[in-house]
């Protein structure tokens, strides 16, 4: 009885999870990889932290949430250019797209340090609009370091755009300088050209009396050869 027993509840224990069956199953769809581009290839991140982002609704005059997840500062690698770029986390919604201009200035939100204000022409909807934002982060250090990057970016921005009007201006003055020298140049020819019509001028009433009297003393001669 007991070994009849022993063999019934050996056949009643189920096998185990991790038991290897043997056998190979195909998998129904076979899905290939997709190359997504996120239009980022070609800039390179100077900063990246976690914060949640607001707008000011002038309609309902009070901030409305925008989104929580990852704002970046994104340097195109060919034109230099700087923007400002956040995404949703987990959809990757963009929340904020808009350029860091030489004019722009944050600063921080009245009553909380971990929060900064900024006005922007925004793109995050697909077209400009002027959007006051403020964003928060959840440390004082991540919005100081968010303030001092987006401060260097707007100077160094500044700096340069100083720098190409100041080579304009010295490009104009060297062209101004250079046109007067050939304004100057030409006047020289001008001058040199009639100068020698003058002197040409002179030789030929200079010369005009010897041809005239050359020609009296001819006629004089014909004349009394004549009236020999």
């Amino acid at each position: 009885m007991s070994t009849s027993t022993d063999h019934h509840e050996e056949e009643d224990v189920p096998a185990g999870d991790d038991e290897d069956t043997g056998a190979q199953v195909a998998p129904i769809v076979r899905l290939e990889e997709v190359a997504v581009s996120t239009g980022e290839e070609e800039e390179e991140a100077i900063l990246d932290l976690k914060a949640k982002l607001y707008r000011f609704d002038k309609e309902g005059n009070q901030w409305k949430e925008r989104g929580a997840g990852t704002v970046k500062f994104l340097k195109h690698k060919v034109t230099g250019k700087v923007r400002l770029l956040m995404r949703q986390s987990k959809i990757l919604k963009i929340c904020a797209n808009h350029l860091i201009l030489p004019n722009m200035t944050v600063q921080e939100h009245a009553g909380n340090e971990k929060s900064c204000v900024w006005h922007a022409r925004d793109y995050a909807d697909g077209e400009l609009k002027d959007e006051l934002f403020c964003i928060r982060f959840a440390s004082i250090e991540n919005c100081k370091k968010f303030i001092e990057t987006f401060q260097e970016i707007a100077e160094s921005l500044k700096k340069e755009e100083n720098e190409e009007v100041t080579a304009a201006a010295e490009l104009l003055v060297k062209l101004s300088v250079d046109l007067k020298s050939d304004a100057g140049k030409k006047d020289e020819e001008k001058s040199e050209d009639k100068t020698k019509e003058s002197e040409d001028k002179i030789k030929e009433q200079e010369s005009a009396p010897e041809k005239e009297s050359k020609g009296d003393s001819e006629k004089e001669v014909k004349e009394s050869g004549s009236s020999a």
